[in-house]
C-alpha cells in the first residue's frame, strides 16, 4: 500500500475542475471547447438543468444520475397510424403535422396516449460542455436539440426511452445548424425516432465519435427487434466526421446522408464497427459525397445501398493507394465478416470532398484493430 499526499489529491481535483471534457475533440471538431475553463456544475433538478443548458452563459454541466424527463411535460392523446404491417411490435407513427394523411393514407388508424417531453427536446446554447460522470448520468424521456449554435461538447452521457414505441415520438440529439460540435462516448437506446438528426442547416466541424448506437429493442419499424432510425445527415451543407463508434443491432440509417437536391454533404466515416445488423448501414443519398474506409462490418445484411449519392469506399490495395493523389496518404480498407457484399464506390471525384488538411491528416487504424478497440472504448463510463 502507498499514501496519496493531500497535495496530489487537490492538483487532481484541480485538473478536473478546469477541464471542459475528458480527452481532446478530433477530426472536423477539433479546436471545440465547449465551456472552456468554467467550474463545472452540478444541476440539482430538471428545471435547472433546463435552464443552464439554454442560457447565454458558457458552462460545464456535470451530470451524476439520470435526469428522467419522461413524466415532465405530462402526456398527449392523439391520432396515430401504423405504417407496416409486420409482425411482433411493430413501431406506430404519431400523425405529427398530417403526416399520416400525407405519406401513408391507407395506413390503419386509431388513438394512443404518449408523454409529450419526448417530442419537446432541451434546447443546447453555445460554449456549452454536459458531461456525465462515469457511467451513472444521463436523460430519460427526452433528448437534446442545438438549432444554430456553436462550440458544444456533449460527452459521456446516456440518452434512453424517448417513446420508442411512435416514430414522431422524439430525437435523441437533433443539430439544425452549428459548428464545433463534439459528440463523444454516449450511449443512446430506446428512442422513437433518430438517435442522431441534422436538420437543413449546415452541421459543420462536427464529430461524433466513441458513441454506441443501441438498436436492440422491443418496437421497431422492421419488427425485427433492431431500430431502423440511426443517424440521418441532410444538411445544406454538413461536414461531419462519424469514426469508432458501435452500431449494435439496427436495420437502417447507419447513417443516411443526403437526399434533398442542391444540398451537399461530406461525411467522412471511419474506424466504426457494425454489428448484427439486419438491414442497411451506409445509405448515400442526392447530394452526399461519403468517404468509407477503415470501418468493420460483423454480420450485417447490408453493409451499403446504392443511392444517389457519391462514395469512395476502398476495398482493395490499389483503390486505397488511389487516395494518396489527392489526400497525400492511401486510404484504409474496409473488412467483412458474415455480412453482404460491400458496394465499392469508385468514383475518385467523391475524393475532391476530403482534401482539407483534417481528412489528410487522420489518424485511422487498420479495420482488423477496430472491433477490439471500438468495445474497449465506445460508450459511457470509459473516459470520465
Amino acid at each position: 500500500m502507498f499514501a496519496i499526499s493531500p497535495l496530489f489529491v487537490c492538483v487532481a481535483l484541480a485538473l478536473v475542475r478546469t477541464s471542459s471534457a475528458v480527452g481532446t475533440p478530433f477530426g472536423l471538431a477539433a479546436g471545440t471547447t465547449g465551456g472552456g475553463s468554467a467550474t463545472p456544475a452540478v444541476p440539482s433538478t430538471l428545471a435547472q438543468l433546463t435552464t443552464w443548458l439554454s442560457d447565454s452563459t458558457p458552462r460545464v454541466i456535470l451530470l451524476e444520475s439520470i435526469f428522467d424527463f419522461t413524466s415532465n411535460d405530462g402526456s398527449t392523446t392523439g391520432t396515430i397510424c401504423k405504417p407496416w404491417t409486420c409482425s411482433p411490435n411493430p413501431q406506430f407513427a404519431i400523425d405529427a403535422n398530417s403526416w399520416c394523411e400525407n405519406y401513408e393514407p391507407d395506413a390503419a388508424k386509431s388513438t394512443a396516449t404518449w408523454p409529450v417531453a419526448g417530442t419537446k427536446p432541451l434546447v443546447v446554447a453555445s460554449n456549452k460542455t454536459l458531461l456525465g460522470k462515469g457511467s451513472t448520468g444521463g436523460l430519460k424521456g427526452k433528448g437534446l436539440k442545438i438549432t444554430g449554435a456553436n462550440n458544444i461538447i456533449i460527452q459521456n452521457i446516456q440518452i434512453t426511452d424517448i417513446n420508442a414505441q411512435y416514430v414522431w415520438g422524439g430525437d435523441a440529439l437533433q443539430i439544425d445548424g452549428g459548428s464545433n460540435i463534439w459528440v463523444d462516448s454516449n450511449y443512446f437506446q430506446h428512442i422513437g425516432r433518430q438517435m442522431v438528426v441534422t436538420g437543413y442547416g449546415a452541421v459543420t466541424k462536427t464529430t461524433f465519435s466513441n458513441n454506441v448506437f443501441n438498436g436492440d429493442s422491443t418496437y421497431s419499424a422492421t419488427c425485427n427487434g433492431c431500430h431502423y432510425w440511426v443517424a440521418l445527415f441532410t444538411g445544406a451543407g454538413d461536414q461531419i466526421t462519424f469514426a469508432l463508434n458501435y452500431l449494435y443491432k439496427t436495420s437502417g440509417r447507419g447513417p443516411h446522408v443526403g437526399g434533398t437536391s442542391g444540398y451537399f454533404q461530406d461525411i467522412h466515416i471511419y474506424n466504426n464497427y457494425f454489428v448484427s445488423v439486419a438491414g442497411n448501414a451506409l445509405d448515400p443519398e442526392i447530394g452526399s459525397k461519403v468517404l468509407l474506409e477503415g470501418n468493420y462490418f460483423n454480420t450485417v445484411t447490408t453493409p451499403t445501398l446504392t443511392g444517389a449519392g457519391q462514395t469512395y469506399i476502398p476495398t482493395t490495395s490499389t483503390q486505397a493507394s488511389a487516395c494518396s493523389s489527392l489526400l497525400g496518404r492511401s486510404c484504409v480498407t474496409n473488412v467483412l465478416l458474415s455480412s453482404g457484399a460491400l458496394l465499392a464506390g469508385t468514383d475518385t471525384g467523391t475524393l475532391n470532398g476530403f482534401t482539407a488538411a483534417t481528412y489528410k491528416s487522420a489518424s485511422i487504424m487498420a479495420a482488423a484493430s477496430v472491433p477490439s478497440y471500438v468495445q474497449a472504448h465506445a460508450g459511457v463510463g470509459i473516459v470520465n
